[in-house]
């Protein structure tokens, strides 16, 4: 133990659910240069995410954004992120940069971003449960006690190290518990442990054909590893074991419109708005909805 909380890796399908990105947003953030794969965000990357899509959102331009950030990395080249340690406002139409010892007057009627790490930690901790399969009765041995006390601490990413060696303890006494093998390969997945992760979920699979969390997780895997084709292939696998899955249904619907492959993406928009329509997420499938055109002779079957 080395005293230091894991940090969690983020996925691009974790950043588009936690910061809502629409097609629009997308484009912009890559054009600034802060969108750079499929995975391996940091949180402070996520901040500064969150700080672009903020300035966007009150006006800003994207050259507006990208001269202020290379003026500043000019003026304090020992900033790493900008966006994640430097405050900013808009007055006039111009974006400026503000330093912690500036403070905001009200009077001045000057707009003050100051980023809410809080709200975002939030919003990302939402995404947790994604993927996870949950105790559905007491534990009645001690494996199951071991899973139940590692379900209590997953969510937890100061105590994931403690999950981690439960989710292990349960699968050492019990090589079958599909459950566990899947969550233990979603906790080393956060904390970019791709490999061992990748082992985890085709245990569960080996385990319990039928688990369609792990080929869900599988998919995202091959997504923050750049595999894009497979993730499509074990997003329709997952699909195949739960119809209904509905973040099945958006991540492929996702992965398919990143690979241009809009038409097809139409119909797993549609369906995951006819599962969970009231999902913080739904507006990104509408945003997607919107600017594809659906093939000749109408809408998709």
């Amino acid at each position: 133990m080395t005293g230091r909380n894991p940090e969690r890796i983020y996925g691009l399908r974790d950043l588009t659910r936690i910061l809502s990105l629409t097609p629009k947003r997308m484009a912009q953030l890559r054009r600034l240069e802060l969108l750079h794969g499929d995975g391996g965000y940091t949180f402070r990357e996520l901040l500064a995410l969150k700080a672009a899509s903020a300035l966007l959102d009150t006006g800003a331009s994207v050259r507006q954004i990208r001269e202020a950030l290379a003026t500043l990395r000019r003026q304090a080249p020992d900033l790493e992120n900008p966006l994640a340690e430097v405050r900013f406002l808009v007055e006039g139409g111009r974006l400026l940069a503000q330093s912690d010892r500036v403070r905001f007057d009200p009077r001045t009627g000057q707009t003050v971003l100051a980023l809410d790490a809080g709200g975002l930690s939030k919003d990302a901790e939402a995404t947790l449960v994604t993927g996870l399969v949950r105790p559905l009765h007491p534990p009645a041995s001690q494996a199951e006690a071991w899973f139940e006390r590692a379900s209590e601490w997953d969510a937890d990413p100061a105590r994931w190290d403690e999950s981690v060696d439960a989710y292990r303890r349960v699968v050492a006494l019990d090589p079958t518990y599909a459950a566990a093998w899947n969550n233990l390969g979603l906790l080393l997945h956060r904390m970019g442990q791709y490999a061992e992760a990748r082992d985890a979920y085709g245990a569960a699979l080996e385990h319990d054909q039928q688990c369609a969390e792990a080929a869900y997780n599988l998919g995202s895997l091959d997504e923050d590893s750049g595999q894009a084709e497979d993730a499509i292939g074990h997003y329709r696998h997952a699909l195949q074991l739960s119809p209904d899955y509905a973040d099945a249904h958006f991540n492929l619907a996702a992965a398919l419109a990143r690979s241009g492959r809009n038409a097809e993406a139409v119909r797993h928009w549609q369906r995951y708005l006819d599962l969970d329509a009231g999902s913080p997420w739904a507006r990104i499938a509408r945003a997607h909805l919107e600017v594809v055109e659906p093939p000749e002779g109408g809408a998709p079957q």
